[in-house]
């Protein structure tokens, strides 16, 4: 299981600007920071280039697991979840096909699928296409999506904004979760999310 991601001397670029350089940051297992910065300072591009999705113009990302160091697109691979601003959902399959093919596609399970769509109070969707469901709806189904799968880190790009007080509280508490069983989460945010973090500046490093 993955244990550290450790980021070094990181720097990263938008055509001919940089966004930020020199970040370094350890996330351990058990751990949940939140990016925290201007808008365009470069905390999507960060989750990105953790996601293998955007490459540094310097320095390293490693992951290692409980015996040492891992091969990045393996751990990638098997250990990330990214969420981001899109839900990333086909609009075509019910709520309970996509829920069924992403959770089961990502190691989860019918079983852990149809607890993550109780909890998120989707029960009653399962049968609607996903076309078909509101913007908070189909938050809720990507967010379930994340819960059912047994990824150890989970990036999340404003993972709460079309929830209501009493969703970001059930989220909480999936965090919370998450993260006592050995999770990590790294997010950008606008929101404080409803769990202990710590804050990391980004675009103010470097510069």
């Amino acid at each position: 299981m993955l244990r550290v991601v450790l980021i070094k001397d990181l720097a990263i670029t938008r055509g001919e600007r940089r966004l930020f350089s020199g970040l370094d940051l350890t996330l351990a297992a058990g751990e949940a920071a939140v990016l925290v910065g201007r808008n365009g300072a470069g905390k999507t591009s960060l989750l990105r280039a953790v996601a293998g999705l955007l490459r540094p113009a310097e320095g390293t990302i490693t992951f290692d697991g409980a015996s040492g160091p891992m091969e990045a697109d393996a751990a990638r691979a098997e250990h990330l979840h990214l969420l981001g601003h899109q839900d990333g959902l086909k609009s075509s399959r019910t709520a309970w096909e996509e829920l069924r093919f992403q959770t089961l596609w990502t190691g989860g399970t019918e079983e852990s699928a149809r607890a993550a769509a109780k909890r998120f109070d989707l029960l009653r969707l399962l049968d609607l296409e996903v076309r078909r469901l509101s913007a908070g709806q189909r938050r809720r189904l990507a967010l379930a999506r994340l819960a059912a799968s047994p990824r150890a880190l989970w990036l999340l790009d404003e993972p709460m904004a079309p929830l209501d007080a009493g969703q970001r509280a059930a989220f909480g508490e999936v965090m919370a979760e998450h993260l006592a069983g050995g999770g990590m989460i790294l997010a950008s945010v606008h929101d404080p999310l409803p769990i202990p973090t710590r804050s990391i500046a980004i675009g103010e490093i470097g510069q």
